[in-house]
C-alpha cells in the first residue's frame, strides 16, 4: 500500500465524488453537491496516492451531536489495499462524540457492526414512471411553492423529522436551479413537503413529508409531472409510505440498511417520513 494523504476536498473533487457515486449506480442529483458543500465543507475527505484521487468519504456534521456518513468509495483499481478504511476511520474521527448515522448496502451490514453501528430499518427505493392524477387537495389546506414559505417555518417543520438543525444545506436545497418543492399549509402551520431534483436517469423526491391524512397524495401532485421517470427512497417502517409508492406503480429496484453507531438511533417523526433526503447525506 503505498502513502495515502487525505484532505479535505476541493470544488472540482465535490464533483468528482458525486460522478464515482454515479458511476456506483447510485443516481445522486445533478446539481446535489452545491448543498452538500454547504452542509459541512470539512466534512468530504478524499484520498490520494501520488497526487491522484483513488478514494472518498464524507462525515457531515449536524448541530453538536449527530453526524452521518456517506460517499464511501475506493476506485475499483485499488480496492482491497486499505485505501478504503484509512478514509473510514479518519471520517469516524471527523464525527467523533457524535451518533453517527449511514445508508450502506444491506450485504455490508456485518462489516459495518464491525465499527459499532447497529441497524435500524431499511430504506427500498421505488422507482418508475408514476400514475398521478391532479386528485383532491383536502379541505383547509393550501398547496404552495415551497419557495414562498418563510424559512424558519419550513427549518422548523424539517426539524421533526431529520435530527438536528440543517439549516444551510436546506436553504441551497429548496432553491437550486430544477429543483421544485411543495408545501402544504393548514391554518398557517406546515403539514407537508417535497422536493423534487433531476438525476441523471429522471427525478428523485426527497424530502417527502407529511403529517395530516390526505397531504402526501396532495404534495405529490404538486411535484410531479407527467411522463416524468420518478425515484424515492422509502423507510420500510412507515407502512403508509410503501402502500402509496405501491399504489402509483412504482417498483422496488435497490434496497440500503439506515445504522446507527455512538449512541442510540435518533427519535424523530418516522411515521411522516415518505421519502428520506438523501442516502448521502441523510
Amino acid at each position: 500500500m503505498s502513502d495515502l494523504g487525505i484532505s479535505a476536498a476541493s470544488a472540482a473533487e465535490l464533483s468528482m465524488m458525486r460522478q464515482w457515486a454515479a458511476d456506483e449506480g447510485w443516481d445522486p442529483g445533478r446539481s446535489d453537491m452545491v448543498a452538500f458543500g454547504a452542509a459541512d465543507p470539512a466534512g468530504f475527505l478524499v484520498g490520494r496516492v501520488d497526487g491522484s484521487p483513488i478514494a472518498c468519504c464524507s462525515g457531515v456534521r449536524y448541530g453538536r451531536d449527530y453526524g452521518f456518513l456517506g460517499f464511501y468509495i475506493a476506485r475499483p483499481e485499488v480496492r482491497g489495499q486499505g485505501y478504503g478504511i484509512a478514509l473510514w476511520q479518519a471520517v469516524l474521527a471527523h464525527l467523533t462524540e457524535r451518533t453517527i448515522g449511514l445508508d450502506g448496502v444491506v450485504d455490508q451490514q456485518d462489516n459495518y457492526r464491525k465499527s459499532g453501528f447497529k441497524h435500524a430499518f431499511n430504506h427500498i427505493r421505488y422507482s418508475g414512471m408514476p400514475t398521478v392524477g391532479t386528485g383532491s387537495v383536502p379541505t383547509g389546506i393550501e398547496v404552495v411553492d415551497g419557495r414562498a414559505v418563510p424559512f424558519g417555518l419550513l427549518a422548523d417543520y424539517d426539524r421533526r423529522f431529520f435530527p438536528a438543525e440543517r439549516e444551510a444545506f436546506l436553504s441551497v436545497w429548496v432553491s437550486l436551479p430544477g429543483h421544485r418543492s411543495v408545501a402544504a399549509v393548514k391554518d398557517g402551520e406546515l403539514v407537508g413537503f417535497g422536493v423534487l431534483r433531476p438525476t441523471d436517469s429522471g427525478t428523485r423526491v426527497g424530502p417527502f413529508y407529511s403529517s395530516a391524512e390526505g397531504v402526501a397524495e396532495a404534495v405529490l401532485a404538486g411535484l410531479l409531472q407527467p411522463g416524468e421517470e420518478v425515484a424515492f427512497d422509502v423507510p420500510d417502517v412507515n407502512a403508509a409510505a410503501i402502500k402509496l409508492a405501491e399504489s402509483l406503480g412504482l417498483s422496488p429496484t435497490f434496497e440500503c440498511a439506515r445504522m446507527y453507531a455512538g449512541g442510540p438511533a435518533p427519535v424523530v417523526d418516522q411515521a411522516g417520513i415518505f421519502a428520506t433526503t438523501t442516502l448521502e447525506l441523510g
